[in-house]
């Protein structure tokens, strides 16, 4: 079960104090940036921003600002607010400003004191081509922010580097709890995929997408998606969300819950038992291994230094060397569902994908390991089969390490 919420931000501050103080400095020093300022306003927050804010902090507050300077020291992390920060030392007292002045103006003139105070030499900002996660800058926000630094407005660089390590990098403690919250996915749809809640005849797969987002609520976290609930079925080919699920199908799932400011994203199969049968037919477990087998290709290519696209590509090669028709479109999970960090394939660009599959593969991060495979089934009379499978994976100095384990036989429904 997850933490009550007065635990939860206790641990997330907590992370978030670690991250400042030990990770960001390094980061900052391999991004050559010495100043990263991020700007948000109420309900239109930075991505990036928004992993920063204390987590009793639901949204930023009228316009909120924050700056991190590297120092000798570390970095000092300032916040240029109406409202005090967190662990964010305070560097505006709207008390003290000319009361003529509007607050907008006055909140302004405190970023450029602050800057001045820093004299940086590279300034990072949050504007991204290749990431939504690191272009959360507001065009309004941005003109503004520029006109107050002045000259130090030529020193301004994009901060995407900063912003993807920040985003995508682990604690831990993270991965612990990702562990325990892909535990509580696989849990939740193993109840999902039961005679307790699937009735064969009478319950539609839709139903069954509505109990485990029910489930959810519940269990007190939330959906980052609508889960997804579908049925293949011999005698009828495609794949279908509308269907009353009829014993001998194959049910697939996708599902993704968030806490703790984490997600997850998992997609498993279930085979419903006709009457007297007590295993899946030969050719729906043989596609499942296939699946399986396409996991290992890709994780096995997952060396950390190449690109998204290069892991893609050996993928794909490795498959194709086996016979293996499938497609493979992983990504980053963390802070965002899809998250920042390298595209290992999209659905529609299994060729590579263009600016995210070109960033690089680091470390102490967590993934979805999404793919499918085709296989034709000899008991559906050579139908063929998408076999689609996504399971939470850590990759750390040590290899990859499945979240609470992957899935290597269908569920017996």
């Amino acid at each position: 079960m997850p933490l009550p919420l007065r635990e939860q931000a206790e641990v997330r501050d907590r992370w978030l104090a670690h991250r400042l103080t030990a990770l960001l400095p390094g980061w900052m020093d391999d991004a050559g940036i010495d100043l990263w300022v991020l700007v948000g306003r109420e309900y239109h927050e930075d991505p990036v921003l928004s992993t920063m804010l204390p987590a009793t902090w639901l949204s930023a507050r009228r316009r909120t600002v924050l700056l991190l300077h590297r120092t000798a020291g570390g970095v000092d992390a300032l916040a240029v607010a109406r409202y005090p920060v967190g662990v964010f030392r305070s560097a505006w007292r709207p008390e003290d400003d000319d009361p003529a002045a509007t607050q907008g103006d006055a909140q302004w003139a405190a970023v450029r004191r602050a800057v001045d105070d820093a004299a940086p030499q590279r300034i990072g900002i949050d504007v991204s081509a290749t990431f939504a996660h690191a272009d959360g800058l507001s065009h309004t926000d941005h003109e503004q922010l520029l006109a107050a630094l002045g000259p130090w407005a030529e020193r301004v660089v994009p901060a995407e580097e900063l912003a993807v390590r920040w985003l995508e990098t682990r604690l831990p403690e993270e991965v612990a709890a990702q562990h325990a919250m892909n535990a509580l996915v696989h849990t939740t749809i193993d109840e999902a995929f039961s005679r307790a809640v699937v009735t064969p005849g009478t319950t539609t797969a839709l139903d069954v997408a509505w109990w485990i987002r029910q489930r959810f609520h519940d269990l007190g976290v939330d959906p980052w998606f609508q889960p997804t609930v579908d049925v293949q079925r011999a005698g009828l080919p495609g794949v279908h969300e509308d269907l009353v699920v009829e014993p001998g199908d194959l049910v697939h799932c996708d599902v993704g819950l968030r806490t703790l400011g984490l997600t997850t994203d998992t997609q498993r199969n279930a085979y419903v038992l006709r009457p007297g049968e007590t295993a899946p037919p030969a050719g729906l477990v043989a596609a499942h291994a296939v699946g399986n087998r396409m996991q290992d290709l890709v994780t096995g290519a997952m060396v950390p230094g190449r690109t998204g696209d290069e892991v893609l590509a050996a993928a794909r090669a490795g498959a194709a060397a086996e016979g293996i028709d499938g497609d493979v479109y992983s990504h980053p999970v963390g802070h965002h569902g899809h998250g920042a960090g390298p595209a290992i394939g999209m659905w529609d660009a299994q060729g590579g994908v263009p600016g995210t599959g070109q960033a690089v593969v680091h470390t102490d991060t967590t993934w979805a390991l999404e793919l499918c495979v085709r296989v034709p089934v000899a008991e559906w009379g050579g139908q063929v089969v998408r076999m689609a499978l996504e399971q939470g994976i850590a990759l750390t100095a040590a290899g990859v390490d499945y979240l609470d384990d992957r899935q290597t036989r269908l569920i017996l429904l």
